[in-house]
Order: C-alpha cells, then sequence, then structure tokens
C-alpha cells in the first residue's frame, strides 16, 4: 500500500492506492478527504451508464390484435376502423418517460376495431387496435 496525496479541483485527498504489479495496473480504494483534517471517506467516481439507444418503431403482435409494447400513456391512434392499412404503416403514437414510440401495423389489412384512445393509460401487452 501507497499513501498519496491528490488535489482535484483545489480540493486535496489522501488516498491509500494497492501496487497489483509491476506492470502498471493500480487499484485505489474510496479515497480520504486530508485538507479537512479529518478521515472522512468519499466514494470513488462510478462511470456513468451509457444511454438506452432510441428504439425504432415497433410492430407488436402478429395480425389481429396489435398491442402496446411498453407501459404508457396513448397519444393518439393514427387510424380509422374500416382504414386499410399496409406493413409498417404507424396505427398509434404512444409515451412513455417523455419518449413517444410508434407502433406500426405488423402486416396490411384492415382496421376492425379501435380499442384505446388518446389520453389512456396502457400497460405492455395490452391491445390497441385489431387488424385482420
Amino acid at each position: 500500500m501507497k499513501r498519496l496525496n491528490i488535489t482535484v479541483e483545489g480540493k486535496t485527498y489522501e488516498v491509500e492506492v494497492e501496487i497489483l504489479d509491476e506492470g502498471g495496473a493500480v487499484a485505489a480504494p474510496a479515497p480520504r478527504r486530508a485538507s479537512s483534517g479529518g478521515s472522512s471517506r468519499v466514494a470513488a467516481p462510478v462511470a456513468a451508464p451509457k444511454p438506452a439507444p432510441k428504439a425504432a418503431p415497433v410492430a407488436a403482435g402478429a395480425g389481429g390484435a396489435v398491442t402496446s409494447p411498453l407501459a404508457a400513456v396513448v397519444v393518439s391512434i393514427d387510424v380509422n376502423v374500416g382504414d386499410a392499412v399496409e406493413e409498417g404503416q404507424k396505427l398509434v403514437t404512444l409515451e412513455a418517460m417523455k419518449m413517444n414510440t410508434i407502433v406500426v401495423a405488423p402486416a396490411a389489412g384492415k382496421v376492425t376495431a379501435i380499442l384505446a384512445k388518446a389520453g389512456d393509460g396502457v400497460e405492455e401487452g395490452q391491445a390497441l387496435v385489431e387488424v385482420a
């Protein structure tokens, strides 16, 4: 173990460093603050998680009932009963955590029923639209 003082942005920390090998790999336990005269421990920095990639539009279900891929609020229903739709056509816009998710038609067909309306809270797997 080696004890070192490290100054970061004007604050001095006393740290203990364990040298694992001569190749340069060094592990540092949580630092201790030296400038305050005490031995209070400060948490070691942790890398921030990478943001999740933006999801592509999803086609939920396999014909018949098109379901919600997540718990969300329905922003809009973009089709009407009787509309002919093509595979990949936008059916519903959902919003969860301030992000919109587009639900598309899994296959070409005709809208036979709309099972949700704008403003509805829906659960994952809940049927939104029926396409036959």
